[in-house]
């Protein structure tokens, strides 16, 4: 089993920065992909970036590239979100999730996390003046 713990949302102007982290905890001497999902009001559930722990192939959405990037620190266990240049539209709960290898970070951001097996609480980002 893994659990998913997210932090690190808040509310922000736009053009302001944030960085979510994703703690796993639980069975992490695997790899796994492990992807940051969004969901507004109203909206269906978007992917946003995903990772393999493993040898650490990323994908980023077009719908943030340039300003989103994903990390992690295996040391612990921790991936990360770092969103800078924030609009309006980028306001969500977001959330991390991770699926067993074999995996497709790809496929795991564009279905918007269909099939991945564990997911954090969440957490809340608003952007607003």
């Amino acid at each position: 089993q893994l659990q998913l713990v997210e932090s690190g949302g808040a509310s922000v102007q736009p053009g302001g920065s944030l960085t979510l982290s994703c703690a796993a905890s639980g069975y992490t001497s695997s790899a796994y992909c492990v992807g940051w999902f969004r969901q507004a009001p109203g909206k269906e559930r978007e992917g946003v970036a995903g990772v393999l722990t493993g040898d650490r192939t990323t994908f980023v959405s077009d719908a943030v590239k340039g300003r989103f990037a994903i990390s992690q620190d295996n040391a612990k266990n921790t991936v990360y979100l770092q969103m800078n240049s924030l609009k309006p539209e980028d306001t969500a709960m977001y959330y991390c999730a991770a699926d067993h290898t074999p995996c497709s970070v790809l496929r795991g951001v564009i279905s918007g996390g269909d099939g991945y097996n564990y997911w954090g609480q969440g957490t809340q980002v608003t952007v607003s003046s």
